[in-house]
């Protein structure tokens, strides 16, 4: 079963990798041409609006991408003084509190995206629903991946740890 798990966070690093890749050149390319139009030509309308878009969505993906990398901050200077068994509990209750946040904010998301589904962005005529699903994608992400740093903590594994700067 942890094989399968530890299959399941890897595949959604290995996922989430040129997604948010393929976004910050897109975001790039998109604020480039807004500048170049701007100078040289007349202003694109939709550029300022595509940018924003893939902004909210690089950094949702880009939170669930550092969380499975186990980059997000933290500040273990008292858990990791604690005694093995102590730092273990303080370890797990951390995790069942990130995991509890992060289902209400999945939850919370999935209610305003689909409270906003009548909106349509300005310029392009997109259905703000394309949009705002992005935050309960990543919250359930997240969750998804605290609980496998539940379960891997329960059966004596250790917790996620930061990754190499240079992976593989």
């Amino acid at each position: 079963m942890l094989k399968g798990l530890a299959w399941i966070d890897r595949g959604v690093g290995e996922v989430l990798k040129p997604v948010v890749f393929a976004g910050m050149i897109g975001l790039t390319g998109v604020i480039t041409l807004q500048i170049v139009s701007r100078v040289f030509f007349t202003s694109v309308g939709w550029t300022e609006e595509v940018a924003r878009f893939l902004l909210i969505w690089i950094t949702f993906l880009g939170a669930a991408l550092a969380f499975q990398q186990g980059r997000h901050i933290a500040v273990a200077l008292l858990r990791d003084s604690l005694p093995l068994t102590l730092r273990r509990i303080v370890s797990g209750a951390g995790i069942v509190v990130t995991f509890t946040f992060l289902v209400t904010l999945a939850v919370i998301g999935w209610r305003y995206m689909n409270m906003q589904s009548y909106q349509k962005s300005p310029s392009l005529r997109l259905s703000m629903t394309y949009i705002y699903a992005v935050m309960p994608l990543a919250s359930a992400i997240m969750a998804g991946l605290s609980l496998i740093d539940l379960i891997r903590l329960l059966t004596g594994q250790a917790p996620r740890e930061a990754q190499a700067e240079l992976n593989e």
